[in-house]
């Protein structure tokens, strides 16, 4: 959860004042921690004059917090995450906000293990100074996979969402529909104008909170992607949507250069939203795979389209 969403989060009463004051001082305790190779800029599109290599798939983890008892995510987090993550944990007031960053962050450092080769535990994940995590690269590189790994975290109201990608950027965004419209005035507050209106011209319910939060992720998920923090206005940009799902047209900020990009909608699980964003080139592939669950086992994921975007 960046800056953004943290304030927004707060104003809108989503977050109490003492979580939103950790938060804020985790972050800032985290671009303390260190900035090695920070990717704040986007990747060099483009080969390095070697030849490239097979384009490795999108790889989506969705898992709700009910995946693993009280118990176990207490465990996990004994084992496997650093000093740091384990004090964020113990300042959280509410026992569900708890075990949501216990669970949101084992499930991080499972699947970086499963990805990277790296044990859970010997994982070193950091911040860029505009507050974006990212994997510490061992000096000798990668054990497994290559030597690129792009990961984005995103949990909500009891669910958890986490991207990875090789040699690209990922940003992703999950949100529960069923909020009570609580902090849905001020996060449209932030929209381009055009998306305002379009989500004005919905019946007042949960069709204008489904408009409301397709765009509040796919902006989450860009933002995250672009790894700007507030220093990325939502009105500077907007969506253009189909009426189900799918993004007919994107209209970047007038301050970036010609980059194209994919986005993905999808409903994991009834009444939950999530967005993916990923930054285009010759070399993405064209399906994403879909992970349910904590990954324990290697079932067979869920292949889905990763369809271009008109911008």
């Amino acid at each position: 959860m960046d800056e953004r969403e943290v304030l927004t989060r707060f104003k809108a009463g989503v977050l109490e004042r003492g979580q939103a004051v950790w938060l804020l001082v985790d972050r800032g305790r985290a671009l303390d921690r260190g900035q090695q190779a920070a990717p704040d800029s986007l990747p060099v599109r483009g080969g390095s004059g070697t030849a490239p290599e097979r384009p490795a798939p999108v790889k989506l983890w969705f898992c709700s917090d009910d995946e693993l008892d009280s118990g176990l995510a207490v465990t996990l987090a004994r084992h496997w995450l650093d000093e740091h993550e384990q004090e964020i944990a113990e300042r959280f007031l509410f026992e569900d906000d708890r075990r949501q960053y216990l669970v949101a962050h084992a499930l991080v450092r499972r699947v970086l293990a499963l990805e990277s080769g790296l044990p859970e535990a010997e994982a070193v994940i950091w911040r860029s100074r505009r507050g974006r995590p990212f994997l510490r690269r061992p000096a000798r590189g990668l054990p497994r996979g290559g030597r690129e790994l792009d990961f984005n975290l995103s949990h909500a109201g009891g669910y958890n969402l986490l991207g990875v990608v090789r040699r690209h950027r990922v940003g992703v965004d999950v949100e529960r529909v069923d909020r009570g419209g609580q902090g849905l005035d001020a996060i449209i507050d932030t929209f381009a104008r055009e998306e305002r209106d379009w989500v004005a011209q919905a019946a007042p319910g949960r069709a204008r909170d489904c408009r409301t939060l397709r765009l509040w992720t796919l902006k989450e998920a860009y933002s995250k992607a672009r790894g700007l923090g507030l220093e990325l206005p939502f009105d500077s940009f907007s969506f253009t949507l189909h009426e189900e799902r799918g993004v007919l047209r994107f209209r970047p900020p007038e301050t970036e250069e010609a980059l194209p990009w994919r986005f993905l909608e999808l409903e994991p699980e009834p009444g939950v939203l999530a967005a993916v964003a990923l930054l285009d080139d010759a070399e993405v592939p064209s399906v994403l795979l879909l992970h349910h669950g904590f990954p324990w086992s290697r079932e067979a994921p869920q292949e889905l389209e990763l369809p271009q975007t008109v911008s």
